[in-house]
């Protein structure tokens, strides 16, 4: 096993991984292609809505952290300002 670390620029082409012989012929170089693309794009796929999914709920925490925080200080002021309102006005 080597220690010296992986470079991902270091994949073979598909044509270089099929060594020409026996191999070349044997295997139908557009459906490995399409195989190949298909596999990716749902792996992408499934990449990019599980990383939306996270997003989500990321922003979900964060806004109902906020909102816990301040919402104590809105009712606060509203019971302030309806008490002062309420103390304000002219008795009749």
């Amino acid at each position: 096993m080597s220690t010296t670390p992986h470079d991902p620029r270091d994949i073979p082409v598909l044509t270089e991984a099929i060594d020409g012989g026996a191999n070349a012929t044997k295997l139908n170089l557009q459906a490995a292609q399409l195989a190949i693309v298909t596999e990716t794009l749902k792996l992408a796929d499934a990449l990019l809505h599980q990383a939306a999914k996270d997003m989500e709920a990321s922003l979900f925490e964060r806004v109902y952290d906020r909102l816990r925080a301040q919402l104590p200080d809105i009712v606060d002021r509203i019971l302030q300002e309806q008490l002062g309102a309420a103390t304000d006005k002219p008795k009749t």
